[in-house]
């Protein structure tokens, strides 16, 4: 009964205090951190030329086809510069608003499903699990492929209840049935084939299991087909028109080679998401095994099992990309909202006990032992990140640690109450702030890990029509920070299919680039600090701009424009080559006149 009673609070104006405050702290910290490299540089880089070229068909990056990846989020992220400007948070709001959607849909979903108490634990859960949170403030494609797998596994639950729980209204399943295939069109859209591939497997595997030959069939395939097709087709005829290289390159490359074999240097052996799914389940690492036990659990009197279905789809996921031999620490990211919803039904039935603390212990273990390993972190330094800036990380890291574990102090002491649902929430809260702790605190590195400060300090003295080198490297953010493309030279990488297919947007050697650079007035040019030493062993008339531990950024020939207040001073050293003075531990500044 009281759980009850905290129920009906909970639906009125405690539950959209709640929700408001959610939405502060998941949209209010977009703007705070530098873009790093290397997706959130790709991935800001693709729409902001889109944009400034007009070309919404192709994308492009750094000037080049790029084909890895469909286009929707490149459209959505285009549109928000469009509307609201080029930012950090426009170039972000794509993975947030997902993010956000995907835990709001969970708690929805898991709602009408389990039971009111289950939908709102559902909701905490995948709110509070540290990847969830992480990459939904990250811009990268993971989060908008997951959120939309997710729902069209949920919205495939709802359309295929019994009509008992649908109280005999078979429209309503056969909207439910649509917006799966909707949504399914649109994870295509945002990342290719695995938007049907990975639901139709989980649709065979689970018939049978249950032995339900007529489950495949009360889908709907060929409609839902139709309806995919309808939306994804256009635009992928319409680029392999325009682009007729497109089709085997995004099809059979991307997809059947970076399965099967190792081409794109990421394979990683096939325990590799245990541990993954380990930490980025956190605080809820006490409830992970019982809601996958819950999940096998039969429902009496029900032909369609959703909470086997869940089970169905997390498992065959996980191991999907296990035995991939590609793998990212957040190809995994699609199955925490099932987990979220079988942990939201296990922790529901605890709601009459008071055993629900013990699974706020693992995170009290957790955030003590994060506590104590912190001042451990700057072993982690290197020449390129030095100890000092690791020491600027070390507050983050102590306050993210320190939420944990308060979290799981008051979720144990709210259980021991008989206050499930308060023990819930405030385990969730420990876990979005330790996730949000490492992540925010994180731009203190990225001096090193973006190219922002350098660019910002460049950015006025660049001439539009001034050629830009990038010399033997590639640094994603810096494009997106100077709005403008550069040149690669002896670098492909990525970007080596859309050099093959335009090859005259690339100096393949060093010694073109030296050619180029000495043909031209007025050039700038961004190159390792090994490579810069290099360049000036040869003469190479230049200046440095600008450097850091990992950059140097050289110009030839003043800048016709005066430098801005605050922009730091040119020098110009023997041989017309420069040097620089940092200021402070990977912060590069415009050099001061010393000498090598």
């Amino acid at each position: 009964m009281r759980e009850l009673a905290q129920l009906r609070e909970l639906r009125r104006g405690p539950l959209l205090a709640l929700l408001l405050a959610f939405v502060l702290v998941w949209f209010g910290t977009l703007e705070h951190r530098r873009l790093i490299n290397p997706d959130e540089g790709r991935y800001s880089e693709i729409p902001r030329e889109m944009v400034a070229s007009g070309d919404w068909l192709t994308p492009r990056l750094n000037g080049i086809k790029y084909f890895e990846k469909p286009a929707l989020q490149y459209w959505a992220t285009a549109t928000a510069f469009t509307i609201f400007g080029e930012h950090h948070w426009t170039a972000r709001l794509w993975p947030a608003l997902t993010g956000f959607l995907g835990v709001l849909f969970t708690a929805f979903a898991t709602a009408r499903l389990f039971g009111l108490q289950a939908g709102l634990i559902a909701g905490a859960v995948l709110a509070g699990s540290v990847l969830w949170n992480v990459i939904g403030h990250v811009n990268t494609l993971d989060m908008g492929v997951s959120f939309f797998l997710a729902a069209a596994v949920f919205a495939l639950c709802l359309g295929q209840r019994d009509e008992s729980d649908l109280r005999g209204d078979s429209r309503e399943s056969r909207r439910w049935q649509d917006a799966a295939w909707v949504l399914l069109a649109l994870a295509v859209l945002s990342k290719g084939l695995i938007g049907l591939v990975l639901p139709a497997a989980t649709v065979v595997v689970y018939s049978l299991w249950q032995r339900d030959w007529g489950f495949i069939r009360r889908i709907r395939p060929l409609r839902g087909l139709l309806i995919l097709l309808a939306i994804t087709a256009p635009w992928f005829i319409a680029v392999s028109w325009a682009n007729p290289e497109f089709a085997h390159f995004f099809f059979i490359h991307e997809h059947f080679q970076r399965f099967l074999t190792k081409a794109h240097g990421r394979y990683q052996p096939i325990w590799y998401f245990i541990p993954i799914l380990l930490v980025g389940m956190l605080p809820w690492l006490g409830s992970l095994a019982q809601g996958l036990a819950a999940g096998s659990r039969r429902e009496a009197g029900r032909r369609f099992q959703p909470r086997r279905f869940l089970l169905v789809w997390a498992v065959l996921v996980f191991v999907f990309f296990s035995v991939s031999s590609s793998k990212l620490a957040s190809y995994i990211l699609p199955i925490f909202p099932a987990l979220a919803a079988l942990i939201g039904v296990h922790l529901a039935g605890y709601a009459a006990s008071r055993r629900i603390e013990w699974h706020a212990v693992p995170a009290i273990i957790v955030g003590a032992a994060c506590l104590f390993l912190v001042p451990f972190v700057t072993r982690f330094a290197s020449e390129k990140v030095p100890v000092a800036l690791y020491e600027a990380y070390q507050p983050w890291l102590y306050g993210g640690s320190a939420a944990l574990l308060l979290g799981g102090l008051l979720a144990f002491w709210l259980g021991r109450q008989g206050r499930s649902v308060g023990a819930v929430f405030a385990l969730a809260f420990g876990g979005f702030a330790f996730g949000q702790g490492f992540l925010l605190g994180h731009d203190t590195l990225g001096s090193v890990h973006s190219a922002h400060d350098v660019a910002t300090a460049i950015r006025p003295q660049v001439q539009p029509d001034a050629p830009f080198f990038s010399v033997d490297t590639y640094d994603q953010t810096l494009q997106f920070y100077l709005k403008r493309t550069t040149t690669m030279v002896a670098y492909r990488d990525e970007l080596g299919f859309g050099i093959a297919q335009e090859p005259h947007k690339f100096i393949a050697d060093v010694a073109g680039f030296e050619r180029a650079w000495n043909a031209a007035p007025v050039a700038w040019a961004l190159m390792t600090p090994g490579m810069w030493q290099e360049m000036q062993k040869k003469g190479l008339p230049m200046i440095v701009v600008i450097r850091d531990t990992r950059r140097v950024i050289v110009r030839k020939s003043p800048p016709p424009n005066p430098r801005p207040e605050g922009g730091g001073d040119d020098c110009s050293a023997a041989g017309g080559a420069s040097s620089v003075s940092n200021n402070g531990p990977g912060l590069g500044r415009p050099c001061t006149g010393a000498k090598p």
